[in-house]
């Protein structure tokens, strides 16, 4: 008789929304979720008040049980998630596990990872995508090994990353591709039908963790390469250029592509409707913004309540 996903114990780690997404469709396709981990509450806001975590709320909503361990390699949450006999652990944006974690199970652990590996291996393969120009990603699911990212894979499905599209849409549409993903991939392994596949040997494009270095504007370059960037790092960590001493944090831009009159990184502005900075080939249009200090807004209710410095 074929197994279903029933017949595995499973343990569940994550933290942020994008793991909530496939948490949910385990859970919705009848998964014997038998234990969530997740990042400890932290102080957030304004009273410094101590917050859940995105899957912490799911799993307490839930009634799901829930481990939320400091430390990784502490003996006594060693101990609990060894008491939990899971099957198969299953790891959607949570953390870099040690081997005493990832090799415990007897079928071992599975990554969804947001792209088509073996390219974009790393923290952060959506921003990377998005500002490289990719015209397509996806998700992977594969079973983890010492070298990050490494394992071999299991399932993949791929999408269109549109022309306008940013990272926040991407991540959007990437967290149901890969909830239905994570299902299928389960599903394949509980009854046998699924067989790993080691990944390609080619040239690797990778993404790193995004610093805040990372999300300064380089006007040197095409506007093509700028628009991406901005498009890559929206809504978060945002790109930025300083104008007049003051960080700006650019969400929302268009292209304008000709020979500009203006030297790279310089603005020009008719004070009501556009705001726009020279890159090597023309201008980028800023349409969503926020200056430091401000709120986020668009580029018309800028205008009309900034003073430039004049020349």
């Amino acid at each position: 008789m074929m197994k279903d996903c029933q017949s595995l114990r499973i343990v569940f780690m994550g933290t942020p929304e994008f793991a909530v997404a496939s948490l949910d469709a385990l859970v919705k396709a009848g998964c014997n979720i038998v234990g969530v981990i997740t990042a400890p509450d932290k102080p957030a806001g304004r009273g410094m008040q101590l917050q859940q975590s995105a899957v912490k709320k799911y799993a307490v909503e839930h009634k799901l049980e829930t481990l939320q361990p400091e430390k990784l390699k502490d003996a006594k949450f060693l101990d609990d998630l060894k008491a939990l006999k899971a099957d198969l652990q299953v790891v959607v944006a949570f953390r870099m596990l040690p081997e005493s974690v990832w090799s415990m199970p007897q079928k071992g652990t599975v990554n969804l990872h947001g792209s088509l590996l073996p390219q974009y291996r790393g923290a952060a393969p959506i921003n990377w995508a998005v500002i490289n120009g990719e015209k397509q990603t996806g998700v992977t699911t594969f079973k983890l090994k010492h070298e990050i990212d490494t394992g071999d894979i299991l399932l993949q499905e791929s999408f269109p990353i549109g022309e306008n599209d940013t990272a926040g849409e991407v991540h959007d549409k990437m967290k149901e591709i890969g909830a239905a993903v994570l299902v299928k991939t389960i599903k394949g392994l509980a009854d046998g039908s699924l067989k790993e596949t080691p990944q390609a040997n080619v040239e690797i494009k990778h993404a790193p963790k995004i610093q805040t270095d990372t999300c300064r504007i380089n006007w040197s370059q095409s506007v093509d390469n700028v628009f991406n960037f901005v498009r890559g790092l929206s809504p978060y960590p945002s790109a930025f250029t300083v104008m007049n001493e003051k960080m700006l944090k650019i969400y929302k831009a268009k292209k304008e592509t000709f020979f500009p009159s203006h030297t790279e990184g310089d603005y020009d502005t008719d004070g009501k409707t556009f705001l726009k900075f020279a890159c090597t080939d023309g201008y980028l249009h800023l349409l969503e913004i926020q200056l430091e200090g401000k709120k986020k807004m668009g580029i018309e209710e800028f205008l009309r309540g900034y003073r430039f410095n004049s020349n």
